[in-house]
């Protein structure tokens, strides 16, 4: 070994250096004699640690680390010792900065400046020693260069058998008159040793040198010739230039050898001379005719499959003419009235031979630059290519179904590990099925390729489409048999025509116009429903129709359904026909078949271990399409839900049951590889259940089997993971998340899942702990938003969890912990920890317990904000926890007493955020009716303007002018405008005319329909109404309390607490005087009474249905507004109201526990507002608006939170005084389904900003917070027309199906 130490450098260890740097540079010859100049070699050299993958590992390199190490190792580690000292002592350089620092000590020593010189002087010792060297070896070069000049041409090389890595080593100059004396000696009339040596010598001589001769073109034809000598050395002699040129030689070079060889297996095969194999002889690759066949073919194939990686830097002339011969050879086509097995092999059937999954064909169709060439050649000379492989598929598919079940059509000779010689005619043909079927698929995936059918078959009248060749790849999947891997190497794929099918069936999926224009038909659908149709009906599917056959439709019906063409054409069919009874649709026909698999109502497959994962593949089908709006609507009358959760019970039970395997035992493997399968099943059957969650009326059904808990545990561990939802969708559990904490049931299911508590103690830890190793190096820098970036994600996902269901259930009638002492390691784990830690921070305990006291209570403040624009969250907090003191007091703590006596608060980023929520929760009204003060400080002398406050009441500036208010004046003349609503002797006639004049009214002069005018017409029109049986919904109820028996009656704190703000609002729109406090509590107390009739006992524990309804009665306090605070008008209007059905839909305490629900549905807590109401805008918003429907699932937010928070608050807060009137007006006049309508209309009004939220990833924020601006309900009127035309009678009927059916 050689010594590390240069100073003890002898003549041994120059030797043994010199032999490390000629390794060295040998490596990396390439890369120098590639630059182009020596200072680009220079760099080469200085990089080559960056660039050489293998510099660790050279000699050489090893040596010069050993050297350093010993001659520096001890004094760097020292070093390195002291700096480690003194950084613990806070005295030394940052741990950014240590190697910086160690490296120039280092440098600047004596012992580096001494190692360089020692190092300088040996390495131009060695160095010189190689330049001598190699002067030395260059004059022998040169003597032995001579000497072989005056050789004669025989001798070129005497070694017939040398490798082509040293056939390079010498260099030649080609003359004209050499290659001329080379073509005279490939003549066929010349000795076998001199052609021999002629083509070895060509083999021998650069590329240029033979590219550069005048007569190349002639040498190709030659070759050509050539290339049918029955001499195998002379024709590997050949092949072996082909493939050296193929492999060093330009395009414009190695096209003319590829078309040659093209051209020569065209003649070949065209030639009546050669004995080409038939289909009844099959393919002996052993023969020596057929290896010489073979080799050419493959090195065919081979340049084929390397030639779009290059050919587009050349002009497409070049490609054109390669594709040409391609498709030229490959059209050939022997005498095709000989039978079948006379038939003689074409050309394709040996290219299939080696390239059976056409891999050439898809990559020359990869990219535009080709496929364009390729596609028009075949269309105007070549369509026959694609004729035979339709024809191929065909014939392979009748043969299928000629079968005997007990047949198969391919018997393979080959076994064990030997090397497979021989093919027989029928894996031959089969070889050329795959071949054909592949290139067919990659043809269908472009817009072009399908355009080149229909195609006209030989012997047969009919042409085939397109959509008969996806029917007949569809019935291949269940006709063919189970099939060997056919291939000359051995390799570990599929090779059985379901596999290969289903493939090309997912390729086309994936891809949406080739999906549209080649699965997206009935025929292909029916062709898939086949033999679910033959189950059905208990006759013979198909012969091979097993359990991989239908795992294989299920995957592909699936990727269907996950598309929106494809799923609407499941569940309605090209006639729009959803019915299950008269010609049912797919969707029908799966939901059967899946419902009997898993209620073990049809036998099939009995005892096979594959039954799980084909029931588990229907299902997943079901799946793709009861997880939207419009697919359950469709399914729900198989209750899938109820037979899922059955089954996952019985598959739970059998996993407890699974014994405890003892080590040693044999049966081991057998009992972990069952309860591997129980358990996947019993995953798959879960997930399927909490899919039902995608959507409010499916998450209400989940929670009817009594899972939900099981379910959200699931999701709970799968969101973790961070896994999709679904392996069709590109998104994850968040919208599901949003959906099922809209609901009390759900949030409690999401509390004890742990999901909360996991994300509570994330947040924590992002806002208060951080990460240890990531601050040594990189502090944390200082947040410049309110909500910084990496707190965003788990603000966004509170918000989304926190709807007022979800908070009455985690906080309702809790107080918080307000302890004397906060310990820094005591981490909050509920959402009451966060209102105690983060919002309501009253004590100096809680201040000092934050390490970031201005950044968490900022986030505590924004997440309050949004809490309290719903304002049931907001009325219990504040009944709850005095939140508008607790700002109050922070807001006078953060003030300082002036010389005049006054308090001048301090204005910072907390007092800013104070300031804005105290308005907000402390003033009602819609976009016009209050001021908001921003959130932002300004910059200049007066950084913010607005004035702050520590007591009530608000300044003035926060009140809108009061020209935006109501005045009562303006419909003096109320006779004059009643007139316009005509009344008749007759009152349905009345009732239709009312509405006519209505909807007139709204079109014409919307403002008019408020105050006093809405309020008579609203009486009169009601009390008419309810005099037609067919117009009253629910039965009558009688009711005699009066107002000295409800005075001692109480009223919750939420709801006492709602009456002052309903009156401060009224009282703002000069609707109501100073008596309406005393008048709207006895309404409200009346109607609490009313209402507690028509409810029933249910024993739950949800905290929402063991007391009165939850929240405030926010339409009733509407409607006293519009009665301009008149008791009795208000009390006579709601005795009637009440037998309506859209009294369920706008007075959500209406159905609060009723007896008019069905028991599950009441004690579930989830209202019809929701599981019907908020159900259908979702499905409504996919179809009317899709952008903002979509948008809503990128922000993992549901358009049914915000509309069921918008509807249950009567939209207060969001819309102006008078288009509330209208929302009211336009439900009683037109019906419930409005309700739905103007929720359309509200999002289609704020598409711009929607997409523009989800953008900036706030979206959810941005609903809550902002008031409707520019909305207008008579501005969507005639659109929400449009809207009642196209479905009013599905939601009419969906609406009146909420109430128990036996009344």
């Amino acid at each position: 070994m050689l010594s590390p130490q240069m100073a003890q450098f002898s003549s041994e260890d120059e030797a043994q250096l010199q032999a490390m740097l000629r390794q060295l540079l040998q490596s990396v010859k390439e890369k120098i004699t590639g630059a182009p100049s020596l200072e680009c070699a220079e760099e080469i050299l200085l990089h080559l640690e960056e660039t050489d993958e293998n510099f660790h590992n050279y000699e050489f390199v090893k040596y010069l680390r050993q050297y350093i190490y010993n001659t520096l190792g001890a004094m760097i580690e020292e070093e390195m010792e002291k700096c480690t000292s003194e950084q613990n002592q806070g005295e030394g350089p940052g741990y950014d900065t240590l190697v910086q620092h160690v490296t120039k000590v280092t440098q600047e020593s004596k012992e580096y400046k001494e190692m360089m010189q020692s190092m300088k002087n040996v390495m131009m010792v060695v160095v010189e020693s190689l330049i001598n060297k190699f002067e030395e070896d260059q004059t022998q070069n040169k003597e032995m260069q001579k000497k072989t000049v005056k050789e004669k041409c025989s001798n070129y090389c005497l070694d017939n058998c040398s490798d082509s890595d040293s056939s390079f080593n010498q260099s030649y100059k080609f003359s004209q008159g050499k290659l001329q004396l080379l073509l005279e000696q490939l003549d066929p009339g010349q000795p076998k040793e001199v052609r021999l040596e002629a083509m070895q010598t060509l083999c021998s001589a650069p590329p240029s040198d033979i590219l550069n001769c005048e007569n190349w073109t002639t040498l190709c034809e030659k070759l050509t010739v050539s290339l049918s000598d029955p001499d195998p050395t002379f024709n590997d002699r050949i092949l072996k230039f082909y493939a050296q040129t193929f492999t060093l030689s330009p395009l414009h070079m190695t096209k003319e050898i590829y078309t040659s060889l093209a051209r020569h297996l065209e003649l070949y095969f065209l030639s009546g001379e050669n004995h080409i194999p038939t289909l009844l002889t099959g393919v002996d690759v052993a023969h020596p005719n057929m290896i010489r066949l073979l080799k050419k073919v493959r090195l065919l194939n081979e340049y084929q499959k390397e030639v779009p990686s290059f050919w587009i830097r050349h002009p497409e002339k070049y490609m054109e003419e390669i594709v040409d011969s391609t498709l030229s050879l490959l059209s050939i086509r022997h005498d095709q009235s000989l039978l079948v097995s006379q038939k003689i092999l074409d050309p394709i059937y040996f290219l299939a031979l080696f390239d059976v999954k056409a891999v050439w064909f898809k990559k020359w169709m990869h990219a535009y630059y080709s496929r364009t060439v390729v596609l028009r050649l075949l269309e105007k000379k070549y369509k026959s290519l694609i004729t035979t492989s339709v024809q191929q598929c065909v014939q392979y598919f009748e043969s299928c179904e000629n079968m005997r079940p007990d047949e198969n059509l391919i018997h393979p000779r080959n076994c064990g590990n030997k090397q497979k010689t021989f093919y027989s005619g029928q894996e031959l043909q089969y070889i050329y099925f795959v071949h054909s079927l592949c290139l067919l698929g990659r043809l269908l995936i472009y817009t072009q390729g399908r355009k080149l059918f229909p195609v006209k078959l030989k012997n047969t009248k009919d042409s085939v489409s397109l959509t008969d060749l996806l029917v007949l790849f569809t019935r291949l999947i269940y006709y063919s048999p189970s099939c060997p891997k056919m291939t000359l190497t051995a390799q570990a794929e599929d090779y059985s025509p379901a596999s290969l099918v289903t493939e090309v069936l997912r390729i086309l999926c994936d891809q949406k116009e080739s999906a549209t224009e080649c699965l997206f038909k009935s025929p292909v659908i029916d062709a898939f429903l086949e033999p679910i149709h033959n189950f059905m009906k208990e006759t013979e599917a198909a012969p091979n129709c097993s359990e991989t056959a239908l795992i294989h439709i299920a995957d592909v019906l699936a990727r269907i359904a996950s598309v929106e063409e494809g799923l609407f054409l499941l569940l309605y069919g090209e006639s729009m026909n959803s019915s299950k009874d008269e010609n049912p649709t797919g969707a029908h026909l799966i939901a059967q078949f899946s419902k009997k698999l898993l209620d073990e109502d049809i036998s099939i497959f009995p005892g096979s271990e594959m039954l799980p994962v084909v029931k588990g593949a229907f299902i997943s089908v079901c799946r793709q399409m009861y997880s939207t709006c419009e697919g359950l609507q469709v399914l729900i009358p198989y209750n899938l839900h109820y037979s899922i959760a059955k089954a996952w019970k019985k598959v739970s039970l059998l996993s407890e049951r699974i014994p405890t395997p003892i080590e040693g035992s044999d049966s081991i493997s057998s009992v972990s590889q069952e309860s591997q399968n129980i358990m996947a099943w019993e995953e798959n059957l879960l997930d399927d259940l909490l899919n039902f969650a995608a959507t409010p009326k499916g998450l209400l059904l989940l929670q009817k089997t009594g899972v939900i808990n099981d379910c959200v545990i699931f999701m709970f561990s799968r969101y973790t993971k961070k896994l999709q939802d679904s392996r069709h969708k590109k998104f994850g559990y968040g919208v599901m998340v949003t959906q099922v904490a809209s609901t009390a049931a759900g949030a409690v299911a999401l509390q004890n899942s742990g999901f909360i508590n996991a994300l509570v103690t994330e947040l924590w830890a992002i806002l208060e702990c951080g990460r240890d190793d990531v601050r040594v190096t990189h502090p944390i820098t200082t947040p410049v938003d309110p909500i910084d970036r990496s707190c965003q994600k788990a603000f966004l996902t509170l918000v989304n969890l926190l709807s007022y269901p979800a908070v009455y259930e985690l906080i309702g009638n809790q107080d918080i912990p307000n302890k004397s002492e906060y310990s820094l390691r005591e981490v909050p784990t509920c959402i009451i920890d966060i209102i105690d830690r983060l919002i309501i921070l009253n004590s100096e305990a809680k201040i000092r317990s934050l390490f970031n006291y201005e950044q968490s209570h900022t986030f505590g403040l924004r997440l309050l904000s949004v809490l309290c624009c719903d304002l049931d969250t907001l009325l219990l907090l504040e009944t709850q926890y005095q939140v508008s003191t607790m700002l109050l007091k922070a807001q006078e703590e953060n003030s300082l007493e002036n010389t005049g006596g006054q308090r001048d608060f301090i204005i910072d980023g907390l007092s800013v955020e104070r300031n804005h929520v105290l308005v907000r929760i402390n003033l009602i009204g819609g976009p016009l009716e209050r001021i908001l003060p921003p959130r932002a400080i300004q910059k200049g002398n007066d950084p913010y303007p607005w004035p702050m406050f520590s007591s009530f009441p608000l300044p003035d500036c926060y009140l809108s002018d009061a020209s935006q208010r109501v005045d009562l004046k303006q419909v003096d003349d109320i006779g004059k405008l009643l007139s316009l609503f005509k009344i008749s002797d007759k009152q349905a006639e009345w009732i239709e005319n009312c509405r006519t004049q209505f909807c007139q009214t709204m079109k014409t002069k919307p403002r008019i329909i408020s105050g006093a005018v809405l309020a008579e017409l609203l009486e009169k029109f009601v009390l008419d109404l309810i005099e037609h049986p067919s117009d009253c919904y629910f039965p009558m109820v009688e009711y005699k309390a009066t107002d000295e028996n409800v005075k001692n009656e109480s009223l919750s704190s939420v709801q006492q607490l709602g009456i002052k703000m309903t009156v401060r609002y009224g009282q703002f729109l000069n609707l109501l005087n100073d008596s309406a406090e005393n008048d709207l509590t006895l309404v409200l107390k009346h109607s609490e009474i009313f209402l507690k009739q028509q409810q029933t006992t249910i024993k739950s524990s949800l905290r929402c249905l063991q007391t009165r309804y939850p929240g405030h009665d926010w339409f009733v306090s509407t409607l006293f507004l519009i009665m301009l605070g008149d008791k009795e008008k208000t009390l006579n209007f709601l005795q009637k109201f009440y037998r309506l059905l859209v009294s369920a839909f706008l007075w959500l305490p209406r159905l609060h526990i009723s007896k008019y629900l069905p028991t599950d549905i009441s004690e579930s807590g989830i209202h019809p507002i929701y599981f019907c109401g908020a159900h259908y805008i979702e499905m409504l918003l996919k179809t009317e608006v899709p952008l903002v429907f979509s948008a809503f699932h990128m922000s993992g937010f549901t358009p049914s939170q915000i509309c069921q928070q918008w509807i249950t608050q009567c939209f207060w807060n969001y819309l102006d005084w008078i288009e509330i009137c209208h929302y009211i007006a336009i439900c009683v006049f037109l019906g419930p389904d409005y309700q739905i309508y103007i929720c359309i209309s509200i999002l289609k009004h704020l598409q711009q900003d929607i997409l523009k939220h989800t953008q900036s990833q706030n979206l959810q924020v941005f609903l809550k917070e902002e008031a409707l601006h520019g909305f207008r309900v008579s501005d969507y009127f005639e659109y929400m027309e449009n809207l009642e035309q196209n479905y009013r009678p599905m939601l009419l009927q969906e609406m009146k199906n909420i109430r128990v059916q036996s009344m």
